[in-house]
């Protein structure tokens, strides 16, 4: 058997890890697609070095665009790359351009296609991730669901015929590395922190990042957090504070470099509290279990929201007031699977 991955985006560079690491424990021919999403080496290519996967196969090279630009060139280079290797499934992560791009490429020239993380849906027809999503599952033969949530989703649609539920493969990839976690005072010292003392927080969506009075009144709240905040600003989110003439900096919020992922892990372990408006870090945060603050009005992952461990809050005094709340009662649930989530995908494609 042959699987075709399609890749271009950090939260599918960790999902493909232990997919990769399975295909090569069951001796299955795995060729891997890198669109080029994400050009920044940072969260790209060092991706593939710190979580052990091998080198893509084919790099696509699409970089950034508007996202008209960027979904037609992955569709426009991907005919020829399945045309020469012919898989038998082609699999798509998550819910980025490049996982359209992938399924339109693949079901256009009558390939299998399994989309990995099916059933998410957040009801926010703004987001462009929401329309990726819901296109893709609709496309794929092969929907491989990583909740009972999301089986439940796919069912509503008419899709429970080709729903499989094979756990979230994050969780795969985030207990093995938080199992070799050995630097976490490394990374303390990198941010200049104590554990337990201050929080981890990344802002990137358009809707916060591009409205000005948003992103102002995100920027203030962080700084009137009752505890140290470190910011993980990506490229984007420091062109648009450029852009609008704010300073990031400053009161409780200090601002670093994005981190590789198991730094990243190391981060969140040791952080009282996460503050994010990404889909995987609330995810994340939850499983290592450090409270997290999502800067949405909705969530894909409403498992954290309804076991306590997670909150959705508007920028302004609310944003600020919910970073600074104590921890939830614990909680031994696992709505994300056991950890073996791709061996159950690997198992779904016949391989």
């Amino acid at each position: 058997m042959k699987i075709l991955s399609v890749v271009g985006a950090r939260p599918q560079f960790v999902k493909l890890a232990p997919v990769a690491a399975e295909c090569a424990r069951r001796g299955v021919e795995h060729v891997i697609v890198h669109t080029g999403q994400h050009y920044d080496p940072v969260l790209s290519d060092v991706f593939f070095a710190d979580l052990g996967i091998p080198d893509p196969d084919v790099h696509l090279g699409v970089g950034s665009g508007s996202h008209g630009a960027q979904t037609g060139a992955i569709l426009a280079a991907m005919d020829a790359v399945l045309e020469e290797h012919a898989p038998d499934w082609v699999l798509v992560y998550g819910d980025t351009n490049s996982t359209l791009a992938g399924a339109l490429s693949a079901v256009k020239l009558h390939v299998p296609v399994a989309h990995l993380e099916a059933g998410l849906r957040s009801f926010n027809r703004r987001m462009p991730e929401e329309h990726n999503r819901v296109l893709t599952d609709h496309a794929a033969d092969l929907c491989l669901a990583p909740t009972q949530v999301a089986v439940d989703h796919l069912a509503d649609e008419g899709l429970a015929g080709r729903a499989v539920l094979v756990g979230d493969v994050m969780i795969d990839v985030l207990h093995r590395v938080r199992d070799e976690l050995a630097d976490v005072p490394a990374v303390l010292a990198e941010l200049g922190q104590q554990e337990g003392a201050f929080s981890v927080a990344t802002v990137h969506r358009a809707e916060n990042t591009d409205d000005p009075e948003r992103l102002r009144a995100v920027v203030e709240a962080l700084q009137q957090v009752d505890h140290p905040v470190v910011l993980l600003a990506h490229p984007r989110l420091r062109a648009r504070a450029a852009e609008q003439g704010l300073d990031l900096d400053g009161g409780s919020l200090t601002v670093r470099d994005p981190l590789p992922y198991p730094s990243l892990v190391g981060a969140v372990t040791a952080a009282r509290g996460v503050i994010t408006d990404s889909g995987g870090l609330q995810k994340e945060a939850f499983a290592l279990r450090t409270p997290c603050t999502t800067v949405r009005t909705e969530t894909e992952w409403v498992e954290t929201v309804q076991l306590g461990w997670n909150v959705l809050v508007e920028p302004g005094p609310g944003l600020r007031d919910a970073a600074s709340r104590p921890a939830p009662l614990p909680t031994g649930a696992t709505p994300y699977g056991d950890g073996h989530a791709a061996a159950a995908v690997l198992t779904a494609l016949g391989a």
